[in-house]
């Protein structure tokens, strides 16, 4: 897996074999909610990245690694 990030407007999307997956905004990790996602994350917590834009996950997991590593690479399969 080649996860890459671009910054942009001071904030960092990141992206998984050239696809973007989500971001880091204000100091979070945010990831795009779509139906995968929201299938290995029901619980997940949701928040804005920036005024006017849609709600992304929220991984406040960000301090466990290893699980963070497991997310990353089950969403981007």
């Amino acid at each position: 897996m080649d996860i890459t990030y671009k910054k942009m407007m001071g904030e960092y999307l990141l992206y998984a074999n050239g696809v973007l997956f989500g971001g880091i905004y204000d100091d979070r990790l945010l990831i795009k909610p779509t139906e995968k996602e929201r299938k290995l994350l029901p619980n997940a917590e949701f928040s804005i990245p920036y005024d006017g834009a849609k709600p992304m996950i929220f991984c406040n997991f960000v301090d466990d690694s290893e699980q963070l590593t497991e997310i990353i690479k089950k969403l981007t399969e």
